[in-house]
């Protein structure tokens, strides 16, 4: 198990190896930063963006939470972490794609599909709960086709409509809605599968998801 002891073992690699070989990559980057790509992410640690997209820093803006949920614009008093990324994003960032990335193996959906969390005591499962209740309806859909089944399949179809429910709710926001139309942005969905370590790219015509090629071609 990795330890902070083994944490500064490899920021010392990283001084010597990633910062010291890359000087001119960092120099320029204290200057500013200027990623064309957001992703947004689950916070679980098997599935971190810059590792499976291979990126550089600087190369991608990154926005994790639990289940890689996107709340719908809202702009009643509070603390809106993701809005704020998102609007950062696109407005002052002016990134061009946003990519949802949901995974397998997923807690986050595997609890709205389960509703083990429900009605918990904040600090005790209850802001998880309150948070994944953006799935909701979409674990009613869920519910409909596999009924009291919690198999595999079950919790893939979670995961999916998990990502279709965020690009869902990045098209309320009204900065997200008018550039999407005019073609400045592009919304992307997938879902990262942790025990083949394969891509699947969301077909929004069909609604289905199939694997990212594994050429350029």
């Amino acid at each position: 198990m990795t330890d902070f002891a083994d944490m500064l073992d490899g920021y010392r690699r990283f001084r010597n190896t990633g910062w010291g070989e890359q000087r001119e990559r960092w120099s320029e980057l204290a200057e500013g930063q200027s990623p064309t790509v957001m992703v947004i992410a689950c916070s679980d640690s098997r599935v971190d963006p810059a590792q499976i997209f291979d990126t550089s820093p600087g190369e991608v803006f990154v926005v994790r939470n639990v289940a890689a949920l996107v709340p719908p614009f809202e702009t009643n008093p509070g603390h809106h972490g993701v809005s704020a990324a998102l609007e950062f994003a696109v407005q002052v960032l002016k990134v061009n794609e946003i990519v949802v990335m949901g995974h397998g193996k997923c807690g986050g959906c595997k609890a709205a599909l389960s509703q083990e969390l429900k009605d918990a005591p904040p600090g005790e499962g209850g802001f998880i709960a309150n948070w994944i209740d953006m799935l909701d309806e979409a674990r009613e859909n869920v519910v409909a086709r596999f009924g009291d089944d919690r198999g595999h399949e079950a919790h893939r179809a979670m995961e999916q409509e998990g990502v279709k429910v965020s690009l869902a709710n990045l098209r309320t926001f009204p900065c997200i809605r008018t550039k999407e139309r005019s073609g400045e942005l592009k919304l992307i969905g997938s879902l990262f599968a942790i025990a083949d370590g394969q891509l699947h790219l969301l077909d929004e015509s069909t609604g289905q998801f199939h694997p990212a090629p594994l050429d350029a071609g």
